[in-house]
C-alpha cells in the first residue's frame, strides 16, 4: 500500500491554502474570520480515504497555521507556551479532518442505504391507473380540458 495512493494533495493544498489564507484576513481585518478556518481542514478530511488518514491529512494541513503562529503573525506568543500552541494547533486540525472523514463516511452509507431502499420498491410513487402520468391537475389543465370537450 503506498501513501500517494491514498492521498488527495490536491485537496490538502487547497484546505491548508483556505485555512492559511482565513487567519490572515482574521488578524487584518475582522477576528469572527478565524473560524472559517476550519472549513479547509473539513475538507482534507472529507475527501481523505479513510478516517485515520482524515485526522493524520488535517494535522498536516494544519502546518501553515503553526507557521504563521511561530512567525508571530498570530500575536505575540511568549516563548513558554510556544510548544503548546504547536500541539493545540496539531490537535485541532487532526479534530476537525477526523470529522470531516467521519462526515463523509457517514455520507455514503446514508447514500447505500438510499440505494438499497430504492431497490426494494420502498418510497416509490404508485401510478394510477385512471389519470395519465404527466398531466397537470392545476387550474389551468381543468381550463384547456374543458374547451377541448366542446
Amino acid at each position: 500500500m503506498e501513501f500517494g495512493s491514498e492521498v488527495d494533495f490536491k485537496s490538502v493544498v487547497f484546505g491548508a491554502a483556505f485555512a492559511a489564507t482565513c487567519v490572515i484576513l482574521g488578524t487584518m481585518y475582522n477576528d469572527m474570520l478565524y473560524a472559517f478556518a476550519s472549513i479547509g481542514f473539513l475538507y482534507v478530511g472529507y475527501r481523505a480515504k479513510n478516517i485515520k488518514m482524515g485526522a493524520f491529512l488535517g494535522a498536516f494541513a494544519s502546518t501553515p497555521l503553526i507557521y504563521l503562529a511561530l512567525d508571530g503573525k498570530l500575536g505575540y506568543i511568549p516563548d513558554e507556551s510556544k510548544l503548546i500552541m504547536v500541539v493545540a494547533i496539531l490537535f485541532v486540525g487532526a479534530f476537525v479532518g477526523l470529522v470531516g472523514a467521519w462526515a463523509r463516511k457517514s455520507r455514503d452509507k446514508a447514500k447505500v442505504e438510499y440505494e438499497k431502499q430504492q431497490k426494494i420498491g420502498k418510497n416509490k410513487k404508485k401510478k394510477n391507473k385512471e389519470e395519465p402520468e404527466n398531466e397537470n391537475k392545476g387550474f389551468l389543465s381543468k381550463i384547456s380540458k374543458k374547451n377541448k370537450e366542446k
